[in-house]
């Protein structure tokens, strides 16, 4: 079929909504006829180690919603599954399209796939346009005086707060053009039912988890952390405790508009330390996303250089042993049992678990960056590889490398009744007091008491921690 000049695809990605979604607007304004299409893109599904991955099913059930959202307005989401640089020109051909809309992702790997598609679709003739939708603010935005990239946080938020207003966190009203979308009798081929079978993945325990997916889990979220935004400076390091908002993996695949949320918490500026506070987590997301823009050498790479090459001495044991949750330090294991059981992690305890593998076991960072890429729903790599470098001292951070948590104070100022630790290590739950911090201080008719003797069904300490942070300081003492 020959290009319409009147015809458009968009195509969804990371950006699982009908509702604020910069893309859509764009071709539904400018276009008579808008098609719609998600991939399964195999080059990612088949570097994913199990069937059952949990992210996958997650995306599969918001397209599941996505499409009925679709279809509701009076359209239709197409489902491909195969190589993006082959299936969307096909697409595009096939709905007689002249321009395939999307939004903009960042990452390295992210960006050699739009560049290979938009070359696929030119030798077609077809446009490919792109727009902001995943952040407030975006590559070179917000730069420092110099006109460069900030490398520091603070400084970062306080020019980001600066530049802040009403026009950078509109909503894209896709409502108003919805007439636009091509009816479902317009694709070119049916657009069948599909299964996660389809694609060669299993359903996943999200239900037994909690966990739903799709825009009305994200609104479920939001409408209640709403209800408890202005505690969320008070209670969000505390595990135990509904402190967090919970919307990560809604924000990672876009089944809510970071602008809605930035709007809410901007709205509370000044009234309310929560908001406040939540709002700055906002702002290192996007921080985070313009470190892998402007540098995307850190995806593998420290992004201070002179920490590039050092050469961590923890061995594959420390490792496993951190992987497993069986290190003996409590608050450690607990952190690593959740995410093994349910793929997220407190994020207090990210830092904690994170600076415990670098600065105590003396394992390299991107081993750790790694594990958590592999376990993680919420899985960001921008997120994730900022928050690796902070904890392992190696990245963008005013921090020097001598920042070294203390699991046992950790535990003891972030769970101080353990009910934590009693919740993901059982077998510690007959300890009381500050014993459950460091159980291998109890003596052996503590031990007895609580049923559980150190060394036989809880490890001893696998490492010392003031002697871990000793090697630790050796390590990071390297000269510019």
């Amino acid at each position: 079929m020959s290009p319409d000049p009147k015809s458009s695809i968009v195509w969804f990605r990371r950006d699982l909504r009908v509702q604020d979604h910069a893309a859509l607007y764009e071709a539904l304004k400018r276009s008579d006829k808008v098609f719609c299409i998600f991939v399964f893109d195999t080059d990612i599904l088949e570097r994913l180690p199990s069937r059952a991955d949990r992210r996958v099913d997650f995306i599969a059930r918001s397209v599941t919603e996505l499409r009925a959202a679709l279809r509701a307005a009076g359209g239709d989401l197409w489902v491909l599954h195969g190589r993006p640089e082959t299936v969307v020109p096909e697409a595009a051909r096939k709905a007689g399209a002249n321009r395939v809309w999307t939004n903009h992702d960042y990452e390295p790997a992210a960006r050699k796939r739009d560049a290979a598609v938009e070359a696929a679709l030119a030798k077609q003739g077809i446009a490919f346009e792109t727009r902001k939708d995943q952040v407030v603010f975006e590559k070179d935005e917000v730069l420092t005086g110099q006109g460069t990239p900030f490398k520091v946080f603070t400084a970062y938020k306080n020019a980001w707060l600066d530049k802040l207003d009403a026009f950078y966190l509109r909503a894209y009203p896709t409502e108003k053009y919805f007439k636009h979308l091509a009816s479902p009798a317009a694709y070119p081929e049916r657009t069948r039912e599909w299964t996660l079978k389809d694609i060669g993945f299993e359903p996943t325990d999200l239900d037994a988890l909690g966990i739903r997916a799709g825009m009305s889990g994200a609104k479920e979220r939001w409408m209640d952390f709403l209800k408890r935004i202005d505690r969320y400076k008070d209670t969000r390091d505390f595990p135990a405790v509904k402190g967090p908002s919970y919307l990560s993996v809604h924000l990672r695949f876009g089944t809510v508009s970071i602008r809605e949320l930035a709007r809410a918490a901007e709205s509370r500026a000044g009234r309310s330390a929560g908001a406040d506070c939540w709002l700055s987590e906002l702002v290192w997301r996007d921080f985070y996303f313009m470190i892998l823009w402007n540098f995307p050498e850190v995806e593998r790479h420290a992004f201070l250089k002179k920490y590039d090459g050092i050469v961590f001495p923890g061995d594959a044991k420390k490792f496993n042993a951190w992987r497993e949750g069986r290190t003996g330090y409590p608050i450690v294991d607990a952190a690593m049992r959740q995410l093994n059981r349910t793929g997220w992690m407190h994020n207090r305890l990210r830092m904690v678990a994170a600076s415990f593998l670098v600065k105590d076991l003396h394992v390299d960072w991107r081993k750790g960056e790694r594990y958590f890429a592999e376990k993680l729903l919420d899985y960001d790599l921008s997120a994730n590889n900022g928050g690796w470098q902070w904890s392992a001292s190696t990245g963008c951070d005013a921090q020097p490398y001598f920042r070294i948590f203390n699991p046992v104070s950790q535990s003891e100022r972030f769970d101080a009744q353990g009910d934590f630790i009693r919740r993901y290590v059982p077998e510690l739950a007959g300890f009381t007091g500050k014993r459950i911090h460091a159980p291998w201080t109890a003596s052996a008719d503590e031990q007895s008491v609580a049923g559980c003797v150190i060394g036989r069904d809880y490890p001893a300490p696998i490492v010392d921690h003031a002697q871990a942070r000793k090697t630790a300081l050796e390590l990071f003492n390297v000269k510019s």
